[in-house]
């Protein structure tokens, strides 16, 4: 081997040795750097969790809510197992029920009840009064929903449950401070309003302003004491219009009276505050028009009653009443045939008025259970429904007739 083939030999094993050494370097830096982390959950897509139609939930709990036991709270899971959409504070869950109406006859209903804490993924719970028949009306009916509740739904039983919905909810803005107002069991959506800012918005100042006669009615008693006191941005504000000789001012109860102008003047600080309002006519025929008198913006002011309740809030634009000579309504499965006079708030008071039987919850806290199917005519209703009213159908307590009409009531 000369000279000339000796040097090409080293030279080539030197390149050789260079090359292994890049691979090798490349290869460690390679081994070195971490795997791309998987996508965040915030920008993976996900799967739609709201559902059409009907969908079977078992009830998993009851509790008693008050001391005379004419408030539960009913505790539901989904029968299919799969995680509940994060509703909005406020909303209500519809209810497709099989009642008795007299042995061996059975009818099928729809009722709606506010959700009664803050979002689950693993359950729903509402909370139902059992509503007897009206004082002033003892010829009415008992409420046929929520004694069906109280006495026939039992852990274990499977119920026909829609999607939740609802217009009336919570504005999550933390930036302004909210008062809550429920009278009666209009507390059910107050609760899961409360809920839910006490689980994600800590600081934001909430106000709770609880009417009802006394403390035997005097629904989630211990819950509300128990959070006031661990929740500084929380004030509570219960007021009994007759107090038992047992209830104690200052622990039972911070007011006597009513809910009113005048105690919320006095117990709110000056500036902004988003409000919301729900509970019976008599309540919200007088308070929720009193914020605007008050100088309460209309867009602040949010109610929802759980009866027919007629609200003119100032400086909210109003339907022009319907023009109503000459108009019949035929009540197809009573067999009646009626001349509309104008004397009625409402047709559901027209058709009680008349002693017609309408399937109604509307009295209690079945929010807009009245809904009825429309066959012929048109209605215009006083104001804007708390939810979607089903194509071809109509609320008989916030509407009168527009035209003659026929209902399958």
């Amino acid at each position: 081997m000369n000279a000339v083939q000796l040097l090409g030999w080293i030279t080539a094993a030197l390149l050789l040795q260079l090359a292994l050494g890049i691979v090798v370097v490349v290869r460690r830096r390679r081994l070195a750097v971490p795997p791309t982390p998987p996508a965040p959950d915030a920008a993976r897509p996900r799967p739609e969790l709201a559902w059409e139609g009907w969908r079977e939930f078992r009830v998993a709990r009851r509790h008693i809510e008050d001391a005379t036991r004419t408030q539960c709270s009913f505790y539901l899971e989904p029968v299919d197992g799969q995680p509940l959409p994060a509703f909005r504070p406020g909303q209500f869950l519809t209810f497709s029920l099989d009642v008795a109406a007299g042995e061996p006859a059975r009818r099928a209903i729809t009722r709606c009840y506010s959700l009664s804490d803050r979002p689950d993924p693993a359950q729903y719970r509402v909370t139902i009064k059992r509503v007897p028949a009206p004082a002033d009306h003892p010829e009415f009916l008992p409420g046929l929903s929520s004694n069906h509740f109280h006495d026939h739904v039992r852990v274990g039983d499977v119920l026909r449950v829609k999607a939740p919905s609802g217009h009336f909810f919570l504005d999550t803005d933390p930036a302004v401070p909210v008062v809550l107002v429920g009278g009666g069991i209009g507390i059910t959506p107050m609760m899961s309003m409360l809920r839910w800012c006490i689980a994600n918005q800590l600081q934001r100042p909430v106000h709770l302003c609880y009417g009802l006669r006394n403390s035997d009615e005097h629904a989630f008693k211990s819950t509300l004491e128990e959070i006031a006191a661990s929740h500084p941005a929380l004030r509570l504000h219960v007021v009994y219009s007759r107090p038992l000789a047992a209830d104690v001012p200052g622990r039972d109860y911070q007011h006597a009276g009513h809910v009113d102008v005048e105690l919320l003047r006095q117990a709110l600080p000056h500036g902004r505050h988003q409000f919301y309002v729900c509970g019976p006519p008599a309540m919200m025929q007088t308070l929720v028009p009193a914020l605007a008198e008050w100088g309460v913006p209309v867009a602040d002011i949010h109610y929802e009653a759980f009866g027919p309740a007629s609200v003119k809030l100032l400086g909210a634009p109003e339907a022009a009443a319907p023009v109503v000579d000459g108009v019949e309504v035929k009540f197809r499965r009573s067999g009646r045939t009626l001349a509309w006079d104008g004397q009625d708030a409402s047709l559901l008071d027209f058709a009680e008025r008349h002693g017609i039987e309408v399937q109604s919850g509307c009295r209690s806290n079945g929010y807009s259970s009245c809904e009825t199917r429309l066959l012929e005519g048109s209605v215009q209703y006083m104001h804007t429904p708390d939810h979607d009213v089903t194509a071809g159908h109509c609320l008989l307590c916030i509407n009168r007739p527009a035209t003659s009409l026929v209902l399958k009531t």
